[in-house]
C-alpha cells in the first residue's frame, strides 16, 4: 500500500518551488518551504499569495479555501525545520555542486524513511542518491511550470531506486491531481529530450538568418496548434536554463542535434536571457514581463512584402489538382472573392472536387460561419476543367498534384508555356525543391512555393518559400495574396522542409527513436508532450495521422539535405512502413484502429 504523506519539505521557493508548494498545499498536506535567506523568502511568499490571488479572482477557488493554501504553508529560513519533513522536494538552480550540497545537507539531518526527490529537469539523479546515504530513497519528481496549472509529472527512478519509494511518488501525483509518467534517469528524461532538439533546431534557423523570429514562431503555432513559438518558448523558459539543459543533454549523448547553438551562449554573455531580463529573442516592457514590445528587428507595419494590396478582382487563379489538398485550395481562394479555375485529370474528378467543395461550403452555411449569398457567390466563380490550356489566362496557378519531382517538372515546363509571360507559378510541394520546378520553365524568377497546410480551408499558415531565383516582385505579390485570402504567410528560403517540417519531423523521429530504445512507451511519450508542453497531439498520435510513408518520405529528404546523423530516420519507421503498417490510412501504424 503506498504511503501517504503529511508533510513535504520543499527547498527553494523560486518560481518553481512556490509552485510546487502550493500544489501541495491545494491537496491538504502541510509544507516546510525553506529558503537560504529573508529576501527569498518574501519573494517566495509574493509568488504563493500572487498565485493563490489569480485562482480566487477567477473564482478557481474560495476566500476561505486560499487562506487554508496559505496557511499550510510554513515558510523558513532553518533549514533544520525540514527535519519533520516525510518527503523533501528539492527545487534550486541546476547546478549539480548547489542541489549535491543540499541532498548531503537533507541526508543528515531528515530520518532515515525521509524520501528526497529532485525537481532536475536535465541533472543526473543518480549522482544525487549517490552523494547520500540512502541512494535507494532518491527520486526525480519533475514538475512544469507553472507547477499549480501544468498537469505533468516525471518520475524518474534510478538503478538503485527502491520499486516502493517510486510507487508512493506516483500515488502522491495522483493525490496532488497530476498526470505522473515514471522513467528511467537519462538526461531531458522524456519532454525536455523531446521540446530542447526542436527549440535548439528553431535557434538555428534564427542564427542562420533563414527565417524572421516572427515568422518561425507564426509558423509552429498556425501550422502545429503549438501554445507558443519555440523563440517565445525559449524566452519564456531563460536562456540560461535552456543552455544548461541543451549542454547538459549533449554531454550525455553527443548528439549535436542536442548541442547548444552559438547564439545562446552569446546572448547570455550580453545579459540577453529572455523574459527575465527583460530582453532575450524579443525584447518585453520590463523585465519578467510577457509584454512583447517593438525593437530594431520588429517587422515595419509598411514591410514590402505586405504590400501591393491585393483585391479579389485584380488576379485570376488556376489551380492544379483534385485531391484535397487542391480542393480546399480552389474552395479557399473562391470564399475569398477570387476568379478560379482548376483543372483535373478527368470529368469525373472535376465533378469530385465541385461536389466537395459544395458540400463544404454548404455546412459552413449550415453553421452560421457562410452566408448563403457568401457561397453562391464563391461556387460562382469556380470553373472546372480537364484542360490545362484554359489557364492561359490566369495571372497565377498554384500546383497541388502528387509528391513527385518528375510529374511536377513536367507540369511547371507545360504550364510556362500556357500562359502569360508575367504570370507567377506556384507549388505547394511540403518538401521538394521549389528551384527543381523553376529551372524547367523560361520564368524562374515567377516561380515561388505557396505551401498550404491541410485542410486548407481551416490551417491558417501559408509557407511562402523563394528560390535563388524568385524576384522581390514575385515574393511581395504572393505574399499579399495569402493576405488577402485570409492566412498567415511566413518567409523563408528553398530549403528541405521549409520551416515546420524542418522543426516538427527531426522531433517526432527523435520520440521514434525515444521508443525504440525502450525507454518509454508510446502512450507516456503522448501524455508528456500533450499534457506537459501543451502540444495539441502526441508526437505517434500525429505519426499516424500523416502517415508513416509520408513521415519516413520527409525526414529522409531531412537527412538528405542537412546530413545530420541525429535526423537520419529511426529503423523502427522504416521497419513499420516497409510491413505496410502506415497508421490510420491503413488501421494500424503505432497503434491499432478499428
Amino acid at each position: 500500500m503506498a504511503r501517504e504523506f503529511a508533510v513535504v519539505g520543499v527547498v527553494g521557493i523560486g518560481t518553481m518551488g512556490a509552485g510546487i508548494a502550493e500544489v501541495m498545499a491545494r491537496s491538504g498536506i502541510r509544507v516546510i518551504a525553506y529558503e537560504r535567506d529573508e529576501v527569498g523568502l518574501k519573494r517566495g511568499r509574493g509568488h504563493i499569495e500572487h498565485s493563490t490571488g489569480r485562482a480566487l479572482a477567477r473564482g478557481k477557488v474560495s476566500e476561505d479555501e486560499r487562506d487554508k493554501i496559505i496557511g499550510l504553508v510554513n515558510l523558513t529560513t532553518n533549514f533544520d525545520d525540514l527535519a519533520e519533513c516525510e518527503l523533501v522536494i528539492e527545487a534550486v538552480p541546476e547546478r549539480m555542486d548547489i542541489k549535491l550540497d543540499i541532498f548531503q545537507r537533507l541526508d543528515k539531518i531528515c530520518p532515515r524513511d525521509t524520501i528526497l526527490a529532485t525537481n532536475t529537469s536535465s541533472l543526473s539523479v543518480t549522482e544525487l542518491g549517490v552523494a547520500t546515504g540512502r541512494p535507494s530513497k532518491v527520486v526525480g519528481m519533475h514538475f512544469f511550470n507553472p507547477a499549480p496549472v501544468m498537469k505533468l509529472v516525471e518520475v524518474i527512478s534510478t538503478v538503485v531506486t527502491d520499486r516502493s519509494v517510486v510507487e508512493d511518488v506516483e500515488a502522491l501525483a495522483k493525490q496532488i491531481d497530476k498526470t505522473d509518467v515514471t522513467v528511467s534517469d537519462r538526461a531531458g528524461f522524456i519532454a525536455n529530450a523531446l521540446l530542447f532538439g526542436y527549440l535548439n533546431h528553431a535557434v538555428g534557423m534564427y542564427q542562420d538568418n533563414y527565417a524572421s523570429r516572427e515568422d518561425i514562431d507564426a509558423a509552429m503555432r498556425f501550422g502545429c496548434g503549438l501554445p507558443m513559438g519555440p523563440l517565445a518558448l525559449m524566452d519564456l523558459i531563460g536562456l540560461d536554463t535552456a543552455y544548461e539543459i541543451l549542454d547538459t543533454m549533449y554531454k550525455q549523448g553527443r548528439n549535436r542535434m542536442h548541442a547548444p547553438r552559438p547564439i545562446i551562449r552569446q546572448m547570455m554573455t550580453a545579459g540577453l536571457k529572455g523574459r527575465k531580463s527583460g530582453r532575450g529573442f524579443y525584447t518585453y516592457d520590463r523585465p519578467g514581463s510577457p509584454v512583447v514590445v517593438p525593437d530594431r528587428l520588429t517587422p515595419a507595419a509598411d514591410d514590402a512584402t505586405a504590400t501591393p494590396a491585393i483585391s479579389p478582382g485584380s488576379l485570376k487563379i488556376g489551380v492544379v489538382g483534385s485531391g484535397t489538398m487542391a480542393t480546399g485550395i480552389v474552395e479557399v481562394f473562391a470564399k475569398s472573392g477570387f476568379d478560379v479555375t482548376y483543372v483535373a485529370r478527368s470529368e469525373e474528378k472535376v465533378a469530385t472536387v465541385q461536389a466537395g467543395i459544395s458540400k463544404s461550403l454548404e455546412k459552413a452555411v449550415q453553421r452560421g460561419k457562410l452566408a448563403e449569398a457568401d457561397r453562391d457567390k464563391a461556387l460562382a466563380g469556380i470553373r472546372g476543367t480537364t484542360r490545362l490550356d484554359d489557364l492561359a489566362d490566369r495571372d497565377l496557378v498554384v500546383e497541388a498534384i502528387i509528391e513527385d519531382l518528375t510529374v511536377k517538372q513536367a507540369l511547371f515546363s507545360n504550364l510556362d508555356e500556357i500562359v502569360g509571360p508575367d504570370a507567377i507559378l506556384a507549388t505547394t510541394t511540403s518538401s521538394l525543391p521549389v528551384i527543381e520546378m523553376a529551372t524547367h520553365t523560361d520564368r524562374p524568377s515567377k516561380v515561388i512555393g505557396l505551401h498550404f497546410f491541410n485542410p486548407a480551408p481551416v490551417m491558417k499558415l501559408v509557407e511562402v518559400v523563394n528560390t535563388v531565383s524568385t524576384d522581390d516582385a514575385t515574393i511581395a505579390t504572393s505574399t499579399a495574396l495569402v493576405h488577402a485570402i485570409g492566412k498567415h504567410p511566413v518567409n523563408c528560403a528553398d530549403r528541405a522542409g521549409f520551416i515546420v517540417n524542418a522543426l516538427l519531423f527531426p522531433y517526432l523521429n527523435d520520440a521514434v527513436k525515444m521508443l525504440e530504445g525502450h525507454y518509454a512507451t508510446s502512450d507516456d511519450i503522448d501524455a508528456a508532450m500533450k499534457v506537459g508542453c501543451g502540444y495539441p497531439m502526441g508526437p505517434f498520435e500525429l505519426l499516424d495521422v500523416v502517415g508513416l510513408d509520408v513521415s519516413l518520405a520527409i525526414e529522409r529528404t531531412l537527412y538528405l539535405e542537412f546530413r545530420e546523423s541525429g535526423m537520419a530516420p529511426a529503423p523502427l519507421l522504416e521497419h513499420l512502413v516497409t510491413a505496410g503498417y502506415l497508421g490510420r490510412k491503413t488501421r494500424k501504424g503505432f497503434r491499432d484502429y478499428r
